[in-house]
């Protein structure tokens, strides 16, 4: 082994080392419905302007049985595949639970995900991925 390369136990060391977190003093401001923000700043021309291209021309009313958030699509693209494997996630979700399919172990994929927001400004959406191997949780 020359001497400029990284054993594995050296690469196990800095990689504890830089695992520590730093603390964040990061507070996100007060939740504003998109009528609040609207509302604001209507004296300032391209303010109001700016705000219309990013939000949209108005409030829209919908639906408050449908949730804030709804994922439409999710898509798995491989390099190696010749087509995207695309999930509709809009009809029975019972169904497409019991449906099933097989990434090869080693296999590099990006996931894409497809949603759209119905009422409010949504600051974070959280993804909790959970794959299985012969059966048994992974």
């Amino acid at each position: 082994m020359a001497e400029d390369e990284v054993t594995p136990e050296q690469l196990a060391a800095i990689a504890a080392e830089n695992e520590e977190p730093e603390p964040v003093n990061y507070k996100p401001p007060a939740q504003k419905s998109v009528k609040e923000i609207q509302d604001l700043d209507k004296d300032d021309e391209s303010l109001r302007k700016y705000k219309e291209a990013l939000l949209g021309s108005g409030v829209s009313e919908a639906d408050p049985s449908v949730p804030n958030v709804q994922v439409t699509r999710m898509s798995l693209i491989c390099e190696t595949a010749p087509n995207p494997l695309v999930l509709d996630l809009q009809g029975d979700l019972e169904a497409f639970k019991k449906q099933a399919f097989v990434l090869k172990e080693g296999v590099e994929y990006k996931i894409k995900i497809s949603f759209k927001v119905n009422r409010e400004i949504v600051s974070g959406l959280k993804y909790v991925q959970q794959t299985y191997r012969k059966g048994m949780k992974s």
